[in-house]
């Protein structure tokens, strides 16, 4: 749980880093063998992609520095419950495992809203830990969609309440 915890913080300050872009902070590290031998965060708006989750950008780094797609031994650490697109690539990358932080009720696929990565799978069923630093994490969601609401006014409440939750 305390190397868990540790490798946790690099995330957040990874989502803290999408955050003072104006991206949603979601940050991820990848470990392998006790390092992080990548780290990201959202980069969606950035570039206007949006498959650019910070988990997707970070198993693709990996997977170059490791010259390897399969991610066997790895562990990827993510602020936020990945999405269905997310786990699938978890599960197709043979992640060994994941840890995260806050729960997403509107796509998390680790239960919240539908469970991709329980399901008995034929190929590669990863080990998951989930709401490791959980406050910290919804607190920096929590945060962000609050200054965009007063941004943008009440046409932006519903999504980020939603998001937000």
């Amino acid at each position: 749980m305390e190397l868990d915890e540790r490798f946790m913080r690099e995330a957040l300050a990874e989502a803290e880093k999408g955050f003072a872009k104006g991206e949603v902070p979601v940050g991820a590290v990848l470990v392998f063998k006790g390092e992080v031998i990548a780290r990201a965060h959202n980069l969606i708006e950035s570039l206007a992609d949006a498959t650019a989750h910070a988990e997707l950008l970070c198993i693709k780094n990996g997977s170059e520095i490791l010259s390897n797609w399969r991610l066997l031994d790895a562990t990827l650490y993510c602020t936020l419950e990945p999405c269905p697109m997310c786990a699938g690539a978890m599960i197709h990358s043979r992640l060994h495992r994941l840890v995260w932080g806050a729960p997403d009720l509107r796509c998390g696929a680790h239960g919240s809203w539908v469970n991709l990565l329980d399901i008995e799978h034929p190929i590669h069923r990863l080990q998951t830990a989930a709401g490791i630093l959980k406050e910290q994490s919804s607190q920096l969601m929590k945060d962000f969609f609050k200054i965009r609401r007063e941004e943008n006014g009440a046409s932006f409440r519903r999504a980020c309440d939603i998001a937000a939750e």
